[in-house]
């Protein structure tokens, strides 16, 4: 063969390789179309490719030209077995003439009847000094048929090819596998076991819920804040077909309304002053899979008629762009607003209600299921245990002065609370002493709050100051403790609030949390 035509075949071969191993991530089709590659342009009569079993620590044959089911399935080395085992083992490429001479080549396939006049070629598979497998071909090697110099260099090249590719796929399969261990994860920690309530209300809505997870129609979550809108969005999800999709939750109040369309459904490329490059949206990002609106109420006008279009033909524009595009998504909403009123108002557009009303779902406040107060103690008191490295439990008192309070935060101030009992305390066991204020005065002082909460109420005097401490504590706790934000509640300044702080012996910090 000319020397150019040669060289312009290896060239070819090479640069085919690279393609066919960057085509896809099938390892056994793109490593036989390679091995297909270099029988074809260099004339290569056998190829395999041997990858290290990490488990057994045995070669096997991944992929092969020229060889049948059953001499793949026989082509099994140990590191250092035969000539396949020994440049595994040492990592150094091995060349021989005639195979019928070498008594280390050992022929497991036995492909090879008449080994006489074959010439064999093995390379290691290696990057970044880990041994991966090997390559080998058969040829025959005159001065018509090509150079064994030549192949060894083409052979070197494919094999750092092959190597990365190897590589790369066993990262992708690796987190393919752990992302399988994360759905599961989430699927059972979104089940509805897992949701703690055993109250009437509660159990209803939970009916509910089972009754609409595995379906794809449009769910409307109303509750006050706190009550758990968002784990009930991802319960619906991870029990639902599309669990192996991504749920995407959007929090519209937490945007400004500038930027809600873009978040939403995207922008294109140039279409206005920064928009460098283009950016998928969040319907996008959500195809397949779920997303969650929290805060429907807080949409814009102008963006409900577009969100009414995505409801009813799944289809809408990035921003800058008239090309239409699809998204096949399960569309949950929440809020905490009465939505008929807004419609009443104006503020809501009365189509989007019912598109989005189809099945309503209300979460009951705390107030009205106390009996889970206990159960819910229980959970928060093990993860912030285990979180925060203590060992702390609660008494049957304080369980029971917990349960009477109101909660107007709901489950996640219950949550909040009960973090924060578990850093403050000293001791292994929380009393009823140990509680905020705001909870021991929530009702009626009793003997046991020593004078934590009591005032004399036998004057005027008594009952303003009882008062004036109920609203301190309570402008506080809607402020998290920020007295600027607080003084401007009460329409007193900073200073005057913080004389009463503390004359009322009121730590800010603990109200707050």
């Amino acid at each position: 063969m000319n020397l150019i035509l040669r060289k312009n075949e290896e060239l070819s071969a090479i640069l085919q390789v690279s393609q066919v191993l960057t085509s896809s991530l099938d390892l056994e089709k793109n490593l036989y179309a390679a091995m297909e590659i270099l029988a074809g342009r260099l004339g290569l009569q056998r190829g395999c490719v041997f990858l290290l079993d990490p488990m057994t620590r045995e070669l096997k044959i991944v992929a092969a030209y020229g060889l049948s089911r059953e001499e793949i399935q026989r082509g099994k080395y140990r590191i250092g077995e035969g000539i396949v085992g020994r440049v595994i083992e040492t990592g150094q490429p091995m060349f021989v003439p005639n195979i019928g001479a070498e008594p280390k080549f050992l022929n497991k396939t036995e492909s090879r009847p008449q080994k006489s006049g074959i010439s064999f070629l093995c390379m290691p598979i290696s990057l970044e000094g880990r041994n991966l497998g090997v390559i080998s071909v058969d040829g025959i090697y005159t001065a018509q048929e090509g150079n064994m110099d030549d192949d060894l260099r083409v052979l070197s090249i494919v094999a750092s090819f092959i190597a990365q590719f190897v590589m790369l796929w066993e990262h992708l399969r690796q987190a393919q596998s752990e992302c399988g261990q994360l759905r599961m994860q989430l699927k059972e920690r979104f089940s509805l076991p897992n949701i703690v309530g055993e109250s009437a209300p509660f159990q209803q809505v939970l009916k509910l819920v089972r009754k609409v997870a595995a379906t794809d129609t449009t769910v409307l979550l109303l509750g006050e804040s706190g009550t758990g809108k968002e784990l009930i969005a991802q319960t619906l999800h991870y029990q639902s077909r599309r669990a192996k999709q991504p749920f995407v939750a959007v929090n519209l109040a937490a945007l400004p309304e500038n930027l809600i369309e873009a978040e939403l459904f995207g922008v294109e490329k140039g279409a206005f002053t920064g928009a460098a490059v283009r950016r998928a949206g969040r319907f996008e990002t959500a195809d397949q899979g779920t997303i969650f609106l929290d805060e429907i109420g807080e949409l814009p006008l102008n963006l409900q008629v577009k969100l009414l279009r995505v409801l009813q033909e799944r289809a809408f524009e990035r921003i800058g762009s008239s090309d239409p595009m699809t998204a096949d998504v399960r569309v949950v909403t929440a809020t905490n607003r009465n939505l008929m009123e807004a419609v009443a108002r104006g503020t809501f557009r009365e189509d989007l209600y019912w598109r989005l009303n189809v099945v309503p779902i209300v979460l009951p406040p705390l107030r009205e299921r106390a009996e889970d107060v206990p159960a819910l103690l229980d959970f928060y008191i093990e993860k912030f245990n285990r979180l925060h490295n203590r060992q702390v439990r609660i008494n049957p008192s304080a369980v029971a002065r917990l349960k009477s309070y109101a909660w107007p935060g709901n489950v996640r101030e219950l949550a909040n609370t009960t973090e924060r009992l578990i850093i403050m305390t000293d001791k292994d066991t929380i009393t009823e002493s140990d509680l905020p204020p705001g909870i021991l005065c929530f009702n009626p002082p009793s003997p046991q709050n020593g004078d934590m909460c009591a005032f004399s109420t036998e004057d005027l005097g008594g009952e303003v100051q009882q008062l004036e401490r109920r609203r301190i504590l309570q402008a506080l706790k809607d402020t998290r403790g920020v007295q600027q934000q607080a003084s401007r509640i009460l329409g007193i300044t900073p200073r005057q609030l913080g004389y009463r702080i503390r004359k009322y012996g009121i730590d800010p910090r603990m109200v707050g949390l």
